[in-house]
């Protein structure tokens, strides 16, 4: 971690300008789960402990900078008071402008203040220089406390950085030390659990995992991909066409740097993509000429969990299977379960990855659980981030 964190500041009276990610999921004007919100309060009570104002700025959803009520930070707001009971949390209904500029005016040290959804101004995804100008006059000090737009360079992730000096949040330093020490200097064996439908979204994941870890173990619709490069016939199963050749290639990549790529030995073959289709175990080699493969199967899944317990440090990102629906969430769920004994390093990222282990109540058995879904894929890309990138170097 080379980048100042708000440690590194002298927070009495001045204020804080803090990008959070309180894009949460609602149901109305409820919301469905705070953990993003509650995963910012280290950072946000600790500025109000060192005597700063408290300017927190974050989008909800894609109004696509149109003033959409069901995206309104204000349930949000309501939410963050329950939560500081012990500040004076208010909301203002814009994140530029009068309004704006007069609520960050009025703040005393230790108030704080959520502006409006950032993206009800299309200016904010455009990076717009004018609209990143006005953000920064609300602030002495910026800090990105968002891991999860740290991949987007958006006015109020990469733009203010331009005008205000820039450190990092407690959660952006903490996910960027996590999965940076796992990266580069892991315990091992060192074993990544790759799943989800494509191969082309995770082709820059596995080729730059190739050269740092010991197994690459491979689930979801995407293993077909790569079975099929094999020469295994899937039925109706998903299938990247156009994408074994490169299978072919990180498959023999992986032989010739000496990472072991496990596939699955047999699969869960439903009849259609359906939660209530009739379902059977078959042996890759013996797939039926009709069905879809949309799980790992029992072999498989134990194998991969003999291999993840005696790990030391395991990266997870992507599903085993179909997990939404129940039957074919069993692959998955031996993953979370295999990783929340290993005695090590465990890192979960990816949407899907998480809110299959946060659904099993396992969340806290994971050394850490990424708040950036696109980010941490990027991430373990080892492409630069603009988020980060636009902090200050210490």
């Amino acid at each position: 971690m080379n980048k100042k964190t708000i440690r590194d500041v002298d927070w009495q009276g001045k204020r804080a300008l803090v990008r959070v990610d309180f894009n949460v999921p609602m149901n109305g004007d409820t919301i469905t789960d705070d953990t993003r919100i509650r995963a910012a309060l280290p950072t946000i009570r600790y500025l109000i402990e060192e005597g700063a104002k408290v300017i927190l700025m974050s989008h909800l959803g894609r109004p696509k900078g149109e003033r959409m009520p069901e995206y309104s930070l204000q349930p949000v707001a309501l939410h963050l008071m329950e939560l500081l009971k012990e500040a004076n949390v208010k909301y203002v209904r814009d994140c530029v402008g009068d309004d704006a500029e007069s609520a960050a005016a009025a703040m005393e040290n230790g108030d704080v203040l959520l502006l409006e959804n950032l993206r009800y101004h299309k200016e904010e995804t455009k990076n717009d220089e004018s609209f990143a100008k006005q953000l920064a006059g609300l602030g002495d000090v910026y800090v990105n406390d968002a891991f999860g737009t740290a991949h987007r360079a958006h006015a109020s992730t990469a733009g203010v950085a331009a005008y205000l000096p820039a450190v990092a949040g407690f959660l952006m330093e903490k996910e960027i030390a996590v999965m940076g020490e796992a990266l580069a200097n892991p315990d091992r064996p060192f074993a990544a659990v790759i799943g989800g439908a494509k191969v082309s979204d995770k082709i820059g994941v596995i080729e730059n995992l190739l050269d740092k870890v010991n197994q690459i173990l491979i689930g979801g619709g995407m293993a077909n991909t790569f079975l099929k490069a094999q020469g295994k016939q899937l039925a109706q199963s998903l299938v990247e066409e156009d994408a074994l050749t490169t299978a072919s290639t990180l498959l023999k990549a992986a032989e010739a740097k000496g990472c072991e790529f496990l596939l699955p030995t047999d699969l869960v073959v439903a009849e259609s993509f359906d939660k209530n289709a009739a379902y059977e175990t078959y042996a890759v080699d013996a797939m039926p000429e009709q069905g879809m493969a949309l799980d790992i199967g029992p072999e498989t899944a134990k194998r991969y969990q003999s291999v993840i317990e005696a790990a030391k440090t395991v990266v997870w990102n992507g599903p085993m299977g179909v997990f939404e629906m129940p039957s074919f969430a069993v692959g998955t769920k031996a993953i979370a379960e295999a990783m929340a004994k290993v005695d090590g390093t465990t890192i979960v990222g990816g949407g899907d990855s998480v809110a299959a282990v946060e659904e099993m109540g396992l969340g806290n058995k994971m050394s850490h659980v990424s708040t950036g879904g696109g980010a941490s894929l990027e991430f373990l890309e080892g492409k630069d981030l603009p988020g980060v990138e636009a902090l200050t170097d210490r």
